[in-house]
């Protein structure tokens, strides 16, 4: 092999290498970030990071990166009864069950918002939203699946 086959192989082996560092680097960033999200939640649910729940109470729904992706964080109904700490989408929900006057189901909810009804699987992640908003405390969820608005 001449010198110049040397050197463009070990270019190539070089190039490999930096882009598997790349990979793992940006994989152990993510897994950084994950880690400090579960930190500050688990300080939120020990009571020890007050000040930025306050902060996060007065804010915007705060937006995370968990995996990758990008998740909103509801507000327990506790530790704000500000609607506006909701996502748009949330509050149109919250708003259609109060607006009902009494039990709701999913399906009523996504015919108001205009989704495919017929589809079950387009009720699924409504479902999860208000199951969250329940979960939550925005939301009563009954034993027989319906949903009604917490006064």
């Amino acid at each position: 092999m001449t010198d110049l086959g040397r050197i463009t192989a070990r270019r190539s082996e070089l190039d490999a290498l930096a882009e598997e560092l790349a990979k793992r680097l940006q994989e152990v960033e993510a897994e950084r970030e994950e880690l400090g999200i579960a930190e500050r939640v688990l300080r939120c649910l020990a009571g020890q990071d007050r000040a930025d729940t306050e902060a996060a109470e007065a804010a915007a729904p705060v937006k995370a990166q968990v995996t990758g992706r990008a998740v909103l964080l509801i507000p327990h109904r506790g530790e704000t009864d500000d609607e506006a700490a909701l996502p748009a989408d949330y509050h149109r929900i919250l708003a259609i069950v109060r607006a009902a006057g009494g039990p709701v189901q999913v399906k009523a909810v996504g015919e108001e918002l205009g989704l495919e009804v017929g589809v079950r699987g387009k009720l699924e992640p409504l479902r999860a939203k208000m199951t969250k908003l329940a979960d939550r405390g925005w939301l009563h969820k009954r034993p027989d699946g319906k949903f009604t608005a917490r006064l």
